[in-house]
């Protein structure tokens, strides 16, 4: 198939409301359609899905098949699609038997135009049997680069799409990935069987994002955290935490010094982590700190900073998770900071790996994260030389090494509280600061298409902040958010920010002009016109968002009150949502400040008096070596609260 070029812009306009496309993407849909195997490297917010969801829309009583790794990313993607008027499914085990029989049976009748599944559901012969009778048009392999093992995220169930070309060697197949090297192209290709592929590498330079790194320590990490915090006071931040604890326990400090933020990981209860998620991309909450877990296939275009707090374990991983930020073509930051001590536990844990190969891989890896954050070669630079983009430019003036810093990181600008007791608390800043650039980076636009335009490309990096009534904005989000709780669906899902912000702008007065708006297509405008203009105009008469939500109590209060109540460890952690661990450091934090009192029933007798004896010999400062002295049995979470208890009296004595 080789549609006119009016044949492809009708559905985008029908189906996306956009008017024309993004960089490569027209290419990639003309290579689809006209059945040949792609490779496609593009980063995060240059527009994937819609490279094989348009086609698909376009294949009446056919079916492309979408592998894809994350239950949560699958079901958003349906339901988008599903609110834009394009049958689709997902099959996994989310569902019970009886649902997924029904749509088995729908996907043979040709029902769906695309049908998602896990790399484990095709792991499994029966698959392979039932979608023989299914009319596929070719197979899209979303986060390829997992089928690599010289990948960042090495998945072996993968390796089972190497079938896909013997049991369906007529069917295309569409590789896409955000992230992937030379290398590992050159491995997808080779492991997927892709013959003579198109390849579509877009640029990995994004010049609205700044790289910001610094080595820090665990005292001053805190305190640039707040610093940076407190400075983005407009827009969407991630903080992306190395463990479930240090999420838990980010969190929990934020939240004890007036900054609302939600946790997300993996241990959380699934309705917790859907709901905290959505708070989050619904604005009610605008900090999130989460583990890697959190940010595939998340569509948040007003992300202003993404802060890592602990080296990455690639730069290929750095650069997806970072790339999260600025999808709205706006300046964002990417702040990195990293200790030495992260650095020594990925050396420890490479050692742990047995396998020789992927030992080598691990260390090549390391070396290659530790060069990008000890170097003083430009940031950008070092990331599109790495996934083998050789730029013209030697400097990129977005970058803390080519000199562009905010203005809250500079030395001045940041308390750093001074060395103190063990039992007070640091100080941090308080003050919002103002950010300062050297330069502000052109906006990168590639014109892959001359029916690219300024003014009607999804999320286009030309759109600025400005012209928007703040209010007005604000009071579109609650009706978004409204909206959403009453379709029992995520707010991004109703709308992008990005369309709310061009209502914003433009003010239109019907249904005709809202479909003249990027991302409202004839079904959303079907769904919401009505509403979206009724709200315009309760907001003329005067109307104005409900007011902010009471301050909840602290993290720290509500454990003392549960405390006071005489509940244990684990049920606190249970009714807190958090584990055991993070709710012990909290406590120990307590007890070492004089807040709480220390309770016998926390640690067994004898196990204390043990303690003590190690820690009379060697000191408190470190846990570890008093948990290598003590016999086995012995808790790190028993050996921090004795710890804090007697921090606590030693501190006493000598206040005495």
């Amino acid at each position: 198939m080789n549609p006119e070029p009016d044949e492809l812009f009708g559905p985008l306009r029908r189906y996306w409301g956009y008017d024309a496309f993004r960089p490569l993407q027209e290419r990639i849909v003309r290579s689809l359609l006209g059945g040949r195997d792609t490779c496609v490297v593009m980063p995060t917010g240059g527009g994937k899905s819609l490279c094989y969801q348009l086609p698909a829309a376009m294949l009446p009583k056919q079916t492309v098949i979408v592998i894809s790794p994350l239950i949560a990313l699958m079901q958003d993607q349906v339901a988008q699609l599903t609110q834009m008027g394009i049958p689709s499914a997902l099959l996994n085990s989310s569902l019970a038997p009886r649902e997924q029989a029904q749509v088995i049976e729908k996907a043979r009748a040709g029902e769906f135009r695309l049908l998602y599944l896990s790399p484990e559901r095709l792991a499994r012969e029966e698959t392979f049997e039932w979608m023989q009778g299914v009319s596929i048009s070719f197979f899209a392999i979303d986060e390829a680069h997992c089928i690599s093992e010289w990948g960042h995220e090495f998945r072996p169930d993968y390796r089972q799409l190497s079938r896909l070309r013997a049991r369906f060697g007529d069917r295309p197949i569409a590789a896409f990935t955000a992230s992937a090297t030379q290398r590992v192209r050159h491995d997808i290709i080779h492991q997927l069987q892709l013959r003579d592929p198109h390849k579509y590498i877009a640029s990995f330079h994004r010049p609205n994002l700044r790289y910001v790194v610094r080595e820090c320590d665990a005292r001053s990490q805190p305190d640039m955290l707040v610093s940076a915090l407190r400075h983005y006071s407009d827009g969407n931040i991630i903080v992306y935490a190395p463990t479930i604890a240090k999420v838990e326990e980010t969190a929990d400090f934020l939240q004890g010094i007036g900054i609302p933020a939600i946790a997300y990981h993996g241990q959380m209860d699934a309705a917790d982590r859907r709901r905290n998620q959505e708070r989050w991309m619904s604005d009610e909450v605008r900090v999130l700190v989460g583990t890697i877990a959190f940010g595939l296939g998340i569509n948040k275009a007003a992300v202003r900073a993404v802060i890592h707090l602990s080296l990455p374990k690639s730069i290929e991983q750095y650069y997806q998770e970072a790339g999260r930020a600025g999808r709205d073509g706006l300046p964002a930051d990417c702040v990195l900071l990293w200790q030495k001590r992260d650095a020594g536990l990925h050396a420890y844990f490479i050692g742990q790996i047995n396998d020789s190969q992927e030992k080598e891989r691990a260390w090549q890896r390391y070396n290659e994260i530790r060069q990008f954050v000890e170097s003083k070669y430009c940031r950008h630079l070092q990331i599109c030389r790495h996934f083998g983009e050789t730029p013209k430019w030697k400097t990129c003036e977005a970058c803390d090494v080519c000199g562009s810093e905010p203005a809250w990181l500079s030395a001045q600008e940041i308390t750093v509280a001074p060395k103190r007791s063990k039992s007070k608390r640091r100080k941090v800043q308080q003050q919002p600061l103002e950010i300062k650039r050297t330069s502000r980076p052109t906006p990168f636009v590639q014109r892959e298409s001359a029916r690219v335009t300024p003014d009607r490309v999804a999320s286009n990096p030309d759109r600025a902040a400005s012209n928007i009534d703040p209010e007005l904005r604000e009071y579109l989000r609650e009706w978004r958010r409204e909206t959403a709780k009453q379709q029992n669906t995520a707010a991004f899902i109703v709308m992008h920010d990005t369309t709310l912000d061009e209502i914003c702008r433009i003010r239109p007065h019907s249904v005709r002009e809202l479909l003249h708006i990027s991302g409202i297509g004839e079904r959303k405008a079907e769904l919401y016109g009505q509403s979206i203009l009724d709200a315009l105009r309760e907001f003329e008469k005067g109307s104005r968002s409900s007011p902010a939500p009471e301050k909840k109590v602290s993290p720290a209060a509500e454990t003392m009150r549960l405390l006071a109540e005489g509940r244990t460890l684990d049920e606190i952690a249970a009714i807190r949502g958090r584990q055991r661990s993070t709710i012990v450091s909290l406590i120990s934090d307590l007890v070492e400040r004089g807040e709480v009192e220390f309770q016998a029933n926390w640690v067994d007798h004898d196990k204390q008096n043990k303690i003590e004896d190690a820690c009379g010999k060697l000191g408190l400062s470190k846990l570890t070596p008093i948990k290598e002295a003590l016999p086995p049995g012995f808790t790190y979470e028993e050996i921090r609260l004795v710890v804090a208890l007697l921090r606590r009296q030693e501190e006493h004595d000598t206040a005495s």
